[in-house]
C-alpha cells in the first residue's frame, strides 16, 4: 500500500512503463499496479517481475488514466505493455470533455 502525492514519479518492475501522479486524495492507501506487479518509485524501481498475460493492456504515453470515481489521476510518461489498476479495478484512458459549440 502507497500514499500518492500529486507529482511524484512511479516505474513498473514488469515493463517500461512509468506513470506521475497528477490527483490523489490526501493521506489515502493505495495499491497502484502495471502489469500484475506493485509499481514503485523511480528511483527504488527494480526490473525483475513478469508481466500477467491478465494484466498486459498496455498504457500509452501522453494518455491519462483514472478510476472510476476520477479521485485518481496518472499521466503515464513512458509507454509500457503492462495495464494499470488501482487497488484491483483497471483503470481507463480519461475521456476529453466536450467542448461547446461556437455557432
Amino acid at each position: 500500500m502507497t500514499v500518492l502525492k500529486p507529482g511524484a514519479a512511479l516505474k513498473s518492475v514488469v515493463c517500461d512503463g512509468e506513470i506521475m501522479v497528477i490527483r490523489a486524495p490526501a493521506g489515502v492507501d493505495v495499491d497502484i499496479r502495471c502489469g500484475g506487479a506493485p509499481m514503485a518509485s523511480s528511483r527504488d524501481a527494480t526490473p525483475g517481475a513478469t508481466l500477467d498475460p491478465r494484466f498486459a493492456q498496455g498504457i500509452l504515453i501522453g494518455k491519462r488514466y483514472v478510476d472510476a470515481l476520477e479521485r485518481f489521476e496518472f499521466l503515464c510518461t513512458k509507454g509500457g505493455q503492462g495495464g494499470l489498476a488501482l487497488d484491483g479495478e483497471a483503470l481507463a484512458i480519461k475521456v476529453a470533455k466536450a467542448l461547446p459549440s461556437s455557432d
